[in-house]
């Protein structure tokens, strides 16, 4: 019997190996289950009839069509109604065009759930979406995961009969699907089942993904499935865990990022490939962005993990990053290094840098403000002198907004041989660095009378308004309501510029008796060249307008910017009342007259406070 079978198996072959021109446009699934079935005949019967005969009577496999011009309808749709024509009478749509139009609709509609929900009430998409089910046991594997990610997207309600009927053809369907489809649905769809729709679903396709877990043969699946179904099987993580020990080596920078960075959302310490990993950063010299360094800090930090050249490879490479860090980088970064215990001092000196800064930008004061300075001045009083120049201006720059710059530390900075070259300089940067030693200047001139030079040349410090800045609409407006205020330029100055390194919005000069003085008759020591020589009246004002445009405060708040807050101080310091014109009181005033007696008002207000002190 054994002997007869096998004869009848070489006859099948040698004419099948005749027939291969033939079969061939078929492919080799027609060949296949023709050759099955005609072997299963031959054994039934010894007068089964020829391979040729049984091609013409076998049911094939119904061959992709050709791209009709529907397709291309389709793909070149841009809206949603150029799909939902398609679906008139003189459009033949085959069993998988229907399902192409639903997956072209739910992109074409992506972050737009108004008109997703207009779409639900369309006669023609429920027309469409019963055709789709209709035909959904002739939809292909391909087309029918992207159809339930689709349909997921648009928001079907879960007791839909349709989406019901989808979820439960993809059941059917998960054994002959391959792993790739697979791993579309758990990276476009798991999340959905998980929260709104199929559990069920959802655990059969871990569980295949889990069964067929060998059959991942690249970095990107693996590490799709790690983000995205790890957390959701334990066994499945374990499986993915030992073929990243394989396939590591493939890696490049962001898919270890990822990897780590799951692992450390899972708090999986997973030694061995942590170890594989640590070895793969150290030894290929990957080119990381600040985003890639800091979540590798954090992971090895979530995990504990310490390995030295690890450490000292994030270290060496955040460094250069240190000045584009937000304060939230900045304090994430420094967590992460503190849970590896490793200090690198380098790194550690360029946080407290940034910090400082990011303080006298926000003119933030903690708690424990004069411990936290001492120990600032205690670290910067050893390194300042080696830091670069700008650097230095800026740390002592953020000191003097704080309040809280030592007079060693003004020394160092005004010294004619640091702010030379940043007076020579043309470059805007350079320009800018000045401008904070001008600041430096003014405090040190008025907050801190014991503090005997150096200072500044007086030819340095007599800033001007740039012609080329263009006015904002609040300037415009108040300098216009002022010039009519005034009436006679005399009793009046706009865009005063100081030595100081500031410019008043105006300047004004009040008697006793609140009336308006000629300011050109009068010392103004706050000008570097000033006009007049006369002292005074006994109980005169200087009042100086400063208005605070939206960009010069903190976000969602009232509270100025430190830069603000030190030009503020500044103004007070040198002997004038400030009137304050902020945009949102300034935004409410609608008529000349509301204008004018909203300065007026605040005029008085700041005589009446200089007076009740």
């Amino acid at each position: 019997m054994a002997v007869r079978l096998m004869k009848q198996c070489t006859c099948l072959l040698r004419e099948a190996t005749r027939l291969v021109p033939t079969v061939a446009p078929v492919g080799r699934l027609r060949l296949a289950g023709v050759a099955c079935k005609t072997l299963t005949s031959s054994v039934s019967s010894p007068s089964s009839g020829s391979l040729t005969e049984l091609l013409g009577k076998e049911q094939v496999f119904t061959p992709y069509p050709e791209h009709q011009e529907v397709d291309y309808l389709i793909e070149k749709a841009t809206r949603p109604e150029e799909l939902l024509e398609l679906l008139s009478a003189h459009h033949s749509l085959h069993h998988n065009q229907a399902a192409l139009i639903l997956i072209r609709l739910s992109y074409l509609l992506s972050g737009k759930p108004k008109e997703k929900a207009l779409l639900a009430e369309d006669a023609r998409f429920q027309q469409l979406v019963k055709l789709v089910d209709s035909q959904i046991t002739t939809v292909w594997h391909g087309t029918l995961v992207k159809l339930l990610r689709s349909l997921y997207t648009l928001v079907l309600p879960r007791i839909t009969k349709e989406l019901q009927s989808v979820e439960q053809e993809v059941r059917w369907r998960l054994r002959r699907l391959k792993y790739k489809h697979l791993v579309f649905l758990a990276e476009s769809c798991a999340s959905f089942m998980k929260e709104q729709h199929s559990q069920e679903l959802l655990a059969e396709l871990l569980m295949h993904l889990e069964r067929r877990w060998t059959e991942i043969n690249d970095s990107r699946t693996l590490v799709t499935m790690m983000t995205m179904t790890g957390h959701l099987s334990e066994s499945l993580m374990n499986h993915l865990e030992d073929k990243c020990l394989e396939l590591v080596e493939q890696f490049g920078p962001d898919e270890l990022r990822k990897v780590l960075v799951t692992l450390a959302a899972q708090s999986r310490r997973s030694v061995p490939l942590l170890r594989a990993i640590s070895y793969h950063l150290v030894q290929k010299p990957f080119p990381m962005t600040k985003g890639m360094l800091l979540d590798l800090a954090y992971a090895y930090g979530k995990l504990s993990f310490h390995q030295t050249q690890v450490s000292q490879r994030l270290a060496a490479d955040l460094l250069p990053f240190i000045p584009s860090m937000t304060p939230g980088e900045v304090a994430r970064c420094a967590k992460s290094f503190a849970f590896l215990k490793w200090l690198n001092l380098p790194l550690f000196e360029a946080f407290t840098q940034r910090i400082l800064l990011a303080f006298a930008r926000l003119n933030f004061h903690p708690e424990q403000e004069d411990q936290f300075f001492t120990l600032v001045h205690e670290k910067l009083d050893s390194v300042l002198g080696s830091l670069e120049p700008a650097l230095q201006v800026d740390l002592v720059w953020a000191l003097c907004v704080l309040q809280q710059v030592h007079e060693a530390e003004l020394r160092a900075v005004l010294h004619p041989g640091l702010h030379a070259r940043f007076l020579e300089s043309k470059s805007p940067k350079d320009q800018s660095t000045f401008q904070k030693l001008v600041h430096i200047n003014t405090t040190a001139l008025l907050e801190h009378p014991e503090y005997k030079g150096p200072f500044l040349p007086a030819s340095a410090v007599a800033p001007s308004p740039s012609p080329s800045n263009k006015m904002t609409p609040l300037q415009k407006d108040l300098q216009e309501t002022l010039k009519a205020l005034l009436g006679n330029t005399d009793k009046g100055s706009l865009e005063v510029a100081t030595q100081y390194g500031w410019v008043l919005d105006a300047e004004v000069l009040l008697d006793a008796d609140g009336h308006f003085l000629p300011l050109r008759n009068f010392v103004a020591p706050h000008l570097a060249q000033p006009l007049g020589n006369q002292p005074l009246p006994p109980g005169a004002k200087r009042i100086a307008f400063l208005r605070w445009e939206f960009p010069n405060f903190n976000s969602r708040s009232k509270d100025l910017l430190g830069r603000f807050v030190l030009a503020r101080r500044h103004v007070l310091a040198a002997g004038f009342l400030v009137v304050d014109v902020p945009y949102y009181e300034w935004l409410d005033l609608k008529s000349e007259w509301q204008k004018s007696a909203y300065l007026k008002d605040k005029m008085r207000k700041a005589v009446a406070e200089e007076l009740a002190k």
